[in-house]
């Protein structure tokens, strides 16, 4: 735990360096980050505006007011720009759902912590869902760093996962850790739909989920998986 959080600090301290220089490695007056963030409020309103597919480096430098050279200098890339975003909002995880893992759930209480870990997970994702949406829209598309984000994501949540089925994290390969992999991915998935708002639009009358029966569903398949492999470990 020390040497999660050692790290952790570490890699803070590391961001709040490289956000301190462009990259051009020039200090960033208050002109600099002003730009910056300037950047960084346009590609938000786009997010906002469209769907995290149709975003382009381009557009954001045209709304922003900036030549594409004066963009670059700031963000090599619109991966870079999107990690930029995910930055600030990955911050909210510990708070929102990360921490309702780490005491363990007692049996008698278990369907209850189920339900709190699930609408924790789907608040946040409410309230982030473009910059994610655009995360995953990139890492299906192949996208190494934004992939290796999505990753890093998960893994906190599936090792809590299987310290709460009393089983060991660290073991991998093991049916545990399966298991709760497979967990996180459905529930990844299902919540990624029910955040996003085009593709009900591409759906229509077709497609009318009831976000609290998705919900509801999840977190009855956290309770009986843990349930499951608690008993296991129990014989």
């Amino acid at each position: 735990m020390v040497a999660a959080q050692t790290a952790s600090a570490s890699k803070r301290r590391t961001s709040l360096r490289e956000v301190s220089h462009n990259l051009n490695g020039q200090r960033l007056g208050r002109k600099g980050r002003d730009t910056r963030d300037r950047i960084l409020a346009v590609a938000k309103e786009i997010l906002a505006e469209n769907d995290a597919a149709q975003i382009t480096i381009s557009e954001v430098a045209r709304r922003a007011n900036l030549r594409m050279a004066s963009l670059y200098v700031y963000f090599s890339d619109l991966t870079e720009l999107g990690l930029a975003l995910l930055e600030p909002v990955m911050t909210e995880a510990e708070t929102s759902y990360l921490q309702l893992l780490r005491t363990p759930w007692p049996d008698t209480e278990l369907g209850q912590h189920c339900e709190q870990f699930v609408q924790g997970f789907f608040r946040f994702w409410q309230r982030n869902s473009e910059i994610l949406h655009l995360r995953n829209t990139m890492a299906d598309r192949k996208d190494g760093r934004m992939t290796e984000h999505r990753i890093n994501s998960a893994r906190p949540v599936i090792g809590l996962l299987v310290e709460q089925m009393r089983d060991d994290p660290n073991a991998r390969g093991s049916a545990a850790v399966g298991m709760a992999t497979v967990l996180y991915m459905g529930f990844e998935r299902a919540v990624n739909i029910a955040t996003d708002r085009h593709f009900g639009d591409a759906m229509g009358e077709r497609f009318a989920p009831d976000i609290e029966h998705y919900l509801e569903a999840e977190a009855r398949l956290f309770e009986l998986a843990i349930a499951d492999y608690r008993a296991k470990r129990a014989a």
